[in-house]
């Protein structure tokens, strides 16, 4: 008599889910971490990728201040989160963008003067920004504007967010062209560039199983 011996199969354990306290660390964090991203980016008059961009954009052109600016920009984005994404990643997200309004004037006010080199505050903003914005996709959360339209086409078709998160913010940084010098438009590509590097190197599908 022959014995049939099925091989087992590898168990895949369970995503393991971030506590309450966690959560609420990231979504501090995020907030944090991108608003001092993007003003060491408003210091230097550099542009980048998605709503953050093209609300610092908007700032140089009219007398509002970019935490207004940046709220009113992410409505309908927001809107659009509460239809595909659900309550609870849309809540989150408004929360996260008001903390990057909020982080943002208290920066401003503590770091009034700073003088960088324009790359340098290009790399190390977008840098700032990418990060924050992996703690916050991992803490279902986004900031708003194109993170959420890159969520919903990674989760829906599979692409890659930091890939089309990369495609969008050449547009805004193209607009760019209005107000900075063709210099800085190249040094704020760059910084988009390594931006939605952070994101594509490290947010991919089935790769994060905490949730």
């Amino acid at each position: 008599m022959t014995t049939v011996v099925t091989p087992l199969r590898p168990v895949t354990p369970a995503p393991l889910r971030h506590t309450p306290a966690e959560d609420a660390l990231g979504l501090l964090t995020g907030p944090f971490v991108s608003a001092l991203g993007l003003a060491l980016l408003h210091g230097s008059g550099i542009v980048t990728g998605g709503t953050a961009g093209l609300s610092l954009l908007l700032s140089y052109l009219l007398p509002v201040p970019f935490a207004v600016i940046f709220s009113a920009v992410n409505l309908p984005f927001i809107a659009l989160a509460i239809h595909t994404l659900g309550w609870n990643f849309a809540l989150r997200t408004v929360g996260c963008v008001a903390l990057v309004s909020v982080f943002s004037l208290v920066h401003t006010a503590l770091l009034p003067d700073m003088h960088l080199a324009t790359w340098y505050s290009a790399l190390v903003g977008n840098l700032l920004c990418g990060i924050a914005i992996l703690i916050l996709f991992r803490h279902r959360s986004s900031l708003g504007g194109f993170n959420i339209v890159c969520l919903l086409l990674q989760e829906r078709l599979g692409l890659r967010a930091g890939y089309v998160q990369m495609g969008l913010d050449v547009a805004v940084v193209l607009c760019s062209l209005a107000t900075a010098s063709p210099v800085d438009v190249l040094i704020s590509a760059g910084g988009a560039v390594v931006l939605n590097l952070v994101l594509a190197f490290n947010h991919r599908p089935g790769r994060y199983t905490a949730a």
